[in-house]
């Protein structure tokens, strides 16, 4: 799963070392004085478990953590990223210097509960529109310095990446439109900046959406737009462009509207990974 995720993002690798390292600088400081209570030369043994059902992702993390602290620590896997746990199931188990796995132990522990979060948040909405040709995707609405890995852990739980960032992807909204002059102008200088880059438009009316149709916009966001006023509007229509529904849909909408989604194939969710409830982990020493 990392490796063909990694062929999207080539910056995942990397990312999960920066993580990691952020993250230990944070918590072990100048040094894990708790730990020193313990002998250096004594070993251990610790299993992790997950108190609720979830859709586990977060094994690269772990074992970057692991590793940047002892590589001699041993971590032995009863799931993938990606797959389901059971209440109170174990995950993985770790067996080395009682010193380095408690203190790698909220490290870890922290990016699994969050990844594992996100991932089971993105398996319900994938659920919701299982055999349907609609693609539930996240936005850019993650928390700094862990973009790649929630976009990682929305994929592990059967959804979908908008684009990375500001770079490889046009979203043109309200303001660059305003900036611009009209849709047609903001699409036009877009294909001449970079023609081999997807082009999206948002639109908050049926005219921007007319015009958004013309310029030849490879996919238009429909914000917060009525679907059974776009349906009746379209219903005549060409329609080449891809349809985008945005501005805060959650499950109880898709549930509601499902049988208006006949001219949308993408739906953007940022509570994909804004509004996530981390996963109860938990680490018991042997």
């Amino acid at each position: 799963m990392l490796a063909q995720y990694a062929d999207n993002i080539p910056s995942l690798r990397r990312d999960i070392i920066k993580n990691v390292t952020a993250a230990l600088e944070e918590d072990v400081g100048s040094g894990d004085i708790t730990a020193l209570l313990i002998p250096a030369e004594q070993t251990a043994r610790a299993h992790v478990i997950t108190r609720e059902d979830c859709t586990f992702c977060g094994k690269a993390w772990v074992e970057e953590t692991f590793r940047q602290l002892d590589p001699d620590v041993k971590i032995t896997w009863h799931i993938e990223d990606g797959e389901q746990a059971a209440a109170n199931s174990t995950l993985f188990e770790l067996e080395g210097p009682a010193r380095c796995l408690l203190t790698g132990e909220r490290t870890a522990l922290n990016f699994v509960q969050l990844l594992s979060g996100v991932a089971t948040t993105a398996r319900e909405y994938a659920d919701l529109v299982k055999g349907l040709p609609i693609k539930i995707l996240d936005t850019r609405k993650t928390i700094p310095g862990l973009r790649s890995a929630q976009k990682y852990a929305v994929s592990c739980g059967g959804c979908h990446n908008h684009r990375i960032g500001l770079f490889d992807a046009f979203l043109i909204k309200e303001n660059h439109i305003a900036a611009a002059g009209s849709i047609k102008a903001a699409v036009a200088k877009a294909r001449e900046i970079a023609p081999e880059k997807p082009l999206e438009v948002e639109v908050e009316t049926l005219t921007e959406l007319n015009e958004a149709l013309a310029s030849g916009a490879d996919i238009i966001m429909l914000d917060e737009m009525d679907l059974t006023e776009v349906n009746q509007h379209l219903d005549s229509a060409t329609v080449t462009a891809s349809l985008e529904l945005s501005g805060g849909v959650d499950i109880a909408q898709i549930n509601a509207q499902k049988v208006l989604f006949k001219n949308i194939s993408r739906i953007s969710v940022g509570a994909l990974t804004k509004h996530c409830r981390a996963v109860d982990l938990s680490m018991r020493v042997l």
